[in-house]
């Protein structure tokens, strides 16, 4: 893999339907591991998958050999992330020039931030076969989730909303330290009435924030910041600033 900039697609309606209808999981449900994981939104603004590069993941494949030389990317405890976002790209950089293999299965990748080492799990044959799905799109990015949550035991948690359950299966045994059963309880009781991101704004708020406008949070919610940003980026093309978010104005994005 030597690129990680790709078209950075959002999340179709085609996509999510169909992991609810493989996985028999609620959209709440998988909206709430999303919005804990990566605040529902699984690139930069650059496209690039959203990352965070794991030290002690790199120090333990590479068997602690670049430890001493490279401690800032390879030691035997977690930690040392630095910033997040471009960040964690120059730091994976690093781990390539290392061992590009065990670099790719060193960091977090998407919308679910599934581990580069549990490409298997994912539902692919090597790390940079899941690297390029994850560049891909995210109905690739959020398949893979499921995939790894299918294989590893984890859907029935998600289907009886046994958040302390899932939580500790899917990001480990320091869950309790981050509160990460309590947060995903309490986005699944903001989405469970039905206010699930709607995937049209959602999208628009994507495209918008690659071409260098500030919608908000990419929350598929159509609030004033997102309105601004719409009416925004058609005068800046020439076109009516009427804040309408529909079909023809993702095509104008996209371009």
């Amino acid at each position: 893999m030597t690129s990680f900039f790709g078209e950075g697609s959002p999340l179709t309606q085609n996509g999510f339907s169909a992991v609810n209808s493989a996985n028999g999981i609620e959209s709440a449900a998988l909206w709430a591991v999303l919005s804990v994981e990566t605040s529902g939104c699984g690139y930069l603004p650059d496209r690039r998958p959203k990352i965070l590069f794991e030290r002690h993941i790199f120090s333990k494949l590479t068997q602690g050999r670049y430890d001493s030389v490279a401690p800032d990317i390879s030691a035997p405890t977690p930690g040392g992330y630095g910033d997040l976002g471009a960040n964690q790209y120059s730091r994976l950089g690093a781990a390539i020039q290392l061992d590009s293999e065990a670099a790719l299965q060193s960091a977090s990748w998407g919308l679910g931030q599934i581990m580069g080492e549990n490409f298997s799990a994912a539902g692919f044959p090597s790390a940079d076969a899941m690297v390029a799905a994850m560049v891909a799109s995210e109905d690739a990015q959020l398949a893979a989730m499921t995939t790894f949550v299918k294989s590893n035991g984890m859907v029935s948690a998600l289907q009886q909303h046994d958040w302390t359950g899932f939580a500790r299966n899917y990001n480990g045994p320091n869950y309790a330290a981050n509160n990460y059963d309590g947060k995903l309880q309490n986005f699944y009781q903001q989405y469970v009435s039905g206010n699930t991101p709607d995937l049209q704004v959602r999208a628009a708020q994507m495209y918008l924030t690659y071409k260098g406008f500030s919608p908000g949070p990419i929350d598929g919610v159509n609030g004033d910041s997102t309105l601004a940003a719409v009416e925004a980026f058609q005068t800046s093309i020439g076109e009516p600033a009427s804040g309408i978010i529909d079909d023809t104005l993702i095509i104008l994005l996209q371009m």
